[in-house]
């Protein structure tokens, strides 16, 4: 077994458990089900950086990357320097993260703010929402074209945008429908966790032009972001390059400044 089926199994678990203490209605009285959303596209399409900064304190490859700053700081200091968007992870057993650190960066942040998880189930969505996520990340890889017509239909309900994210051509035909906002290459491989920034570049141009178009994971350079936008990309997903530094928000306007000379 891969360490993307453990992560699925785990995130199946999970829910179960979820859901004999948390109904519908219970997120749907939650104050931030009624907030509005902060639109990513509109973020993404009015900046020179496209830079979407992650907030992760692990992985599965690179175990602990920062478990030692405080979620606060550094998602404040994301918005300090200017990034398009946060991604903030909420998988606990493989990723560190929580629903809490959602909340917590929605009570802090003007900006929009993506829930990376592993969703699997419509109740996820609504869990988003309500915990204050104004973009969803669908994996591809490990939904059906049902699967990702269904969710991503009810995530626009929600005025919730939606990243789908896609690995091989294969994945991205599946993927294609009207409620899909931003389509993410990820250059990991997430049954191996190798990186290949060139897996970016080879299937960009299969992408239909509805769609904004982001890389993900592997970021390590200015000039890397600068050749992807060149090759028509409007976002980067840059998490351990920014979280494995002691000041992740004072790295990521560094990174900016580079990008923007």
């Amino acid at each position: 077994m891969n360490i993307l089926d453990k992560i699925v199994n785990n995130t199946k678990r999970e829910i179960q458990e979820k859901k004999k203490n948390f109904s519908i209605k219970n997120f749907e009285s939650s104050p931030l089900f009624k907030m509005p959303t902060i639109s990513l596209v509109n973020y993404l399409l009015n900046s020179n950086s496209g830079i979407i900064a992650e907030h992760k304190r692990r992985s599965p490859s690179k175990k602990n990357i920062n478990n030692n700053v405080d979620l606060v700081k550094v998602v404040k200091g994301y918005q300090d320097a200017k990034v398009c968007g946060v991604s903030v992870l909420t998988d606990k057993k493989f990723f560190g993260g929580s629903l809490d650190d959602l909340k917590k960066a929605r009570q802090i942040l003007t900006i929009p703010i993506l829930r990376k998880e592993f969703i699997i189930d419509e109740f996820q969505i609504i869990e988003s929402k309500a915990n204050g996520a104004d973009v969803i990340l669908l994996i591809a890889s490990i939904l059906s074209k049902e699967q990702i017509n269904k969710f991503s239909e009810l995530a626009k309900s929600l005025s919730l945008e939606v990243l789908i994210e896609i690995h091989n051509e294969k994945e991205l035909n599946k993927s294609i429908n009207p409620n899909i906002d931003l389509i993410g290459i990820n250059n990991r491989n997430l049954k191996t966790f190798q990186v290949d920034i060139e897996n970016s570049i080879n299937l960009v141009t299969k992408i239909p032009t509805d769609f904004l178009k982001i890389s993900e994971s592997g970021i390590e350079k200015a000039e890397t972001v600068k050749i992807l936008k060149k090759n028509g990309f409007n976002g980067f997903l840059i998490g351990e390059k920014f979280m494995k530094k002691d000041h992740p928000g004072f790295e990521a306007k560094e990174f900016i400044k580079k990008i923007e000379k």
